[in-house]
């Protein structure tokens, strides 16, 4: 996947300070956006340009074609420990452009309004399985803290319904923009809905009766009914604080123990910080998340357990891609 970057000004919507007006809210930015236009306060498009393998080919073929003709290893890392990837010498004459609106900054209660790297480590596996296999075809999906929503627009070219979720008016409403803007690229039978879902709140969420304005990401009594029967989650960069962790494993529990099976899919980035209370570099966030899971003799501190499989991951560096093949449910 390549990204080439476009922007346009737009009036920003200034956040309501928190006492009074005597504070800012500290803003925080994405090592995504570090190529966008510095100081740029409103809203900003970037363009990924996808690449689609030729038709007939195995997705990897032409790729170990070129490392084997350079002569390369499969698996080459530079000196920061990144890995080195084979690049086609010639683009593929099959593409697309995803257009994706977002702000370069936001305030930590509107990092959705941001791209983030898992995201995109995300969204490059669920192209690979959409090219690999037919496993994401005619299904039902769920995209938890969808942000941008970038991976559930890419399922929507191939999946029958995606239920693309976050929270809070300004996360939705850009969602819903990029869904606009990418109207031409999405499947043309798929049926994509921008809907809030507070993993806080009880679930099922309220139906409401009759939609008005203030309540255009409200649901529907057959939308619930939708979503009860999807079978793929997918979700990124959702791990970055204890009680989003805590929340976001309470919805997973909700929503995997409904048949029919569901598989998730997590990609998130293991993020270090100093802190004063362990004197060092640490990564509490993931440690937290990391005690809901099982470790390889099947322990661990939390409520939820697996009864059916293992959880597989694959990571490099700081990210991870973890398959959870419909683990969580209670004992």
């Amino acid at each position: 996947m390549e990204c080439e970057e476009g922007w346009r000004a737009s009036p920003a919507t200034p956040s309501p300070p928190s006492d009074g007006g005597n504070s800012v809210e500290e803003q925080v930015m994405s090592d995504v956006h570090l190529g966008c236009p510095p100081n740029h306060s409103g809203p900003h498009i970037s363009y990924f340009t996808i690449l689609l393998p030729p038709q007939n080919e195995p997705i990897e073929s032409s790729l170990r074609d070129e490392w084997n003709s350079m002569g390369a290893k499969v698996c080459s890392l530079d000196e920061d420990g990144d890995l080195i990837l084979a690049r086609r010498k010639k683009k593929s004459q099959d593409y697309f452009v995803v257009s994706i609106q977002h702000n370069i900054t936001s305030s930590i209660p509107r990092v959705g309004l941001q791209v983030w790297r898992a995201e995109l480590v995300l969204a490059d596996f669920v192209l690979h399985m959409m090219h690999k296999s037919s496993a994401f075809h005619g299904i039902v999906a769920v995209e938890l803290g969808a942000g941008t929503g970038l991976v559930g627009m890419l399922l929507a070219r191939v999946a029958k319904s995606v239920f693309i979720t976050d929270h809070g008016d300004e996360v939705l409403q850009n969602c819903s923009e990029n869904i606009h803007l990418n109207a031409g690229v999405l499947g043309t039978k798929a049926s994509v809905f921008v809907r809030e879902l507070d993993w806080n709140a009880s679930w099922p969420p309220q139906v409401l009766e009759n939609f008005s304005s203030q309540q255009r990401y409200g649901w529907s009594i057959s939308e619930i009914e939708e979503i009860q029967r999807a079978t793929i989650l997918v979700a990124a960069d959702v791990i970055y604080s204890d009680d989003l962790t805590d929340a976001f494993f309470s919805i997973l529990e909700l929503l995997m123990c409904k048949s029919p099976e569901k598989v998730l899919y997590l990609a998130l980035e293991k993020r270090y910080n100093f802190t004063v209370d362990d004197l060092d570099v640490v990564a509490n966030g993931y440690s937290h998340f990391r005690s809901y899971l099982k470790d390889d003799e099947g322990k661990q501190s939390q409520s939820i357990c697996s009864n059916r499989a293992p959880i597989n991951s694959v990571h490099h560096n700081n990210f991870f891609l973890m398959l959870f093949p419909n683990v969580l449910c209670r004992r």
